[in-house]
């Protein structure tokens, strides 16, 4: 039941029965908290046409859809804002239909969608700006299936390049037979901690050279280890076998440590890209751009592109040596996703620092004439920073995923404690309590900001129980399920009161709440943003923690509250289930 568009529906018939006016395009606004109603008309655009006061607009409207209006109880003018309150006999039928719509199904949309997210080195274990990304993806891909679309979830491994020579060369030549299993690490830690010994390496002969009289710029460049590692890179190139050998050896200990960390964070992946076997691919398409006159070659035989009809600028497409640039990779890898999925719309979940490079992808596919060219966008999100300031892989001041999450069920643990309602619980069933609700303050910070915006991430105030957090809307579904099974044990069944039940606002405002959740994942979907998700979960947790504080659920006198009560504590429990569940949260049945 679309109450708002019946509300509006409502409101242009009053409109032409009062005012007289035709084809009016009614918008409405949710009521300011501080008056009476919930939909409010703004009458100041009818103002100026009709020569009345906005106020005199609005009293006639509200007059009449108070007498005439099945769906309208009373209403209230604020100057030319019209309030407008809705009949509790409505408010039951929206309830009716929310109940019975518990599934929340959505009818498909015949739109495939692949999304493309996390896109690791596999030179470093993965990090807080990690998370986001791999939280975003996988949260924007839940949402846009529960509104109806077939979504695809795809990774392309960053496992080849002069960043996998560093750790490769570093092992070489001070691994001395060391393995993850050896080391007691982790295989991406394991890659991670010599990706940072070849830093302080590098450095050192940087260092040293630069002593010895040559130019940083020079000292950079003639550096024995990077001159090895480039090295390294022309032979894994020309498929050298030790130099393979190496690389495969190392790189399959950093996925056994990536699908760790997936694993424990609930990530998952229905295609993995490699770079390793993409790399190539595009320069079919440069020279189809060659020959249409879309590229142009310079006396040095590179190939360039010019965008400055789109506000860009010249960019080099291919290496005057033939090599391929990171925008021809794309170029390929993205005709290669559509070939085999053929998604309408293609999504690349990555950090805002790449925003020009996907303004020059998408610009180039429009050149080539691709017809996914339009359905191509850049999930941009800002970077995450700490308050101890900006993290560096290189120099291993990183905050690792996994000893984040370590920390945070340390916090999880101790704040739970501090509660003391866990005495009963298991072993099995505490070490899952902690890890779920660690995960749940983890995902919710990091998701409750709008992806645009950059943000700082705080471990001690994400895992608070009070405030907008996970372990809030963890808590309060905790909560409202042990209000379900008393309702079970004492033999009352949610139902829905008989025609003529007065509702109490407290009431109104959760069934107002819950009529808005199919919008609001409308909304989301169309944003890709799971901020709208987040706010939503936390505000209808916070609107039963106020309904829960003044209204008595098994103590009324009255047999029909109490049934409504617990009818609408399974609608709450089960809404705020299903949008923590698009967030990838788990929510708790006790607390």
């Amino acid at each position: 039941m679309h109450l708002e568009q019946i509300i509006k529906e409502e409101v242009e018939k009053a409109i032409l029965a009062c005012l007289g006016l035709e084809d009016q395009n009614v918008s409405l606004q949710p009521t300011r908290k501080e008056f009476e109603g919930y939909y409010t008309f703004v009458t100041f655009p009818l103002s100026k046409s009709l020569k009345k006061a906005p106020a005199e607009i609005a009293g006639l409207l509200g007059e009449y859809l108070s007498a005439n209006s099945a769906y309208i109880s009373s209403f209230n003018v604020v100057q030319g804002f019209l309030n407008l309150s809705v009949r509790d006999s409505v408010w039951i039928d929206v309830l009716k239909n929310t109940r019975a719509d518990t599934g929340f199904s959505r009818p498909a949309t015949g739109r495939k969608v692949l999304i493309e997210f996390s896109s690791p080195n596999t030179n470093k274990p993965l990090h807080l700006g990690h998370l986001r990304n791999n939280f975003l993806g996988d949260s924007v891909s839940r949402i846009l299936s529960a509104n109806g679309d077939d979504v695809i979830k795809a990774c392309l491994v960053n496992d080849r390049g002069i960043h996998i020579c560093k750790s490769m060369l570093a092992y070489k030549k001070l691994g001395d037979g060391e393995t993850p299993d050896s080391s007691g690490l982790k295989g991406d830690h394991f890659a991670g901690k010599y990706y940072v010994a070849f830093d302080k390496a590098y450095k050192e002969q940087i260092a040293k050279l630069t002593a010895a009289g040559q130019t940083p710029e020079d000292a950079a460049k003639n550096a024995p280890w990077i001159v090895e590692a480039q090295k390294m890179l022309v032979d894994w190139e020309k498929g050298d076998p030790a130099t393979v050998d190496l690389w495969k050896q190392m790189n399959q200990w950093v996925y056994q440590g990536f699908d760790e960390t997936y694993r424990q964070t609930g990530i998952s992946f229905d295609k993995t890209y490699y770079e390793s076997d993409t790399y190539l691919l595009g320069k079919d398409l440069v020279e189809e751009g060659l020959e249409k006159g879309i590229f142009y070659k310079k006396e040095d035989g590179s190939v360039w592109i010019d965008l400055t009809e789109e506000g860009l600028d010249q960019k080099l497409v291919l290496r005057a040596n033939g090599t391929s640039v990171y925008i021809t990779q794309d170029i390929g890898t993205t005709e290669l996703k559509f070939r085999e999925y053929g998604a309408e719309q293609m999504v690349w979940v990555v950090g805002n620092e790449q925003d020009y490079h996907f303004e020059v992808l998408f610009a180039i596919l429009k050149r080539l004439g691709r017809s996914y060219a339009d359905g191509c966008y850049h999930l941009s999100y800002g970077m995450v920073d700490l308050p101890s300031g900006k993290m560096k892989s290189r120099e291993g001041t990183v905050v690792d995923a996994d000893e984040l999450l370590a920390q945070m069920e340390r916090t999880a643990e101790t704040r739970t404690k501090e509660l003391g309602k866990i005495e009963d619980f298991g072993d099995s069933e505490v070490k899952r309590l902690y890890r779920m609700l660690a995960l749940g303050a983890l995902k919710y910070f990091l998701l409750k900001v709008d992806p645009k915006k950059r943000m700082l991430f705080n471990p001690e105030e994400s895992i608070d129980f009070q405030g907008n957090t996970g372990p809030f809307v963890q808590y309060t579904h905790a909560r409202i399920r042990s209000v379900i099974r008393k309702a079970a044990q004492n033999d009352i069944e949610g139902k829905l009161p008989d025609a003529g039940y007065e509702l109490k606002p407290a009431e109104r405002d959760i069934i107002h709440l819950l009529n808005q959740y199919h919008d609001k994942i409308a909304d989301a979907a169309k944003a890709y943003s799971p901020s709208l998700v987040s706010i939503y979960a936390y505000d209808l947790a916070k609107t039963y923690n106020q309904f829960y504080a003044e209204l008595s659920i098994f103590s009324d006198p009255d047999p029909q509250a109490v049934s409504l009560r617990v009818a609408l504590s399974e609608c709450v429990a089960a809404t705020i289930a299903h949008a923590f569940g698009l967030l990838g949260i788990e929510v708790p049945e006790r607390m």
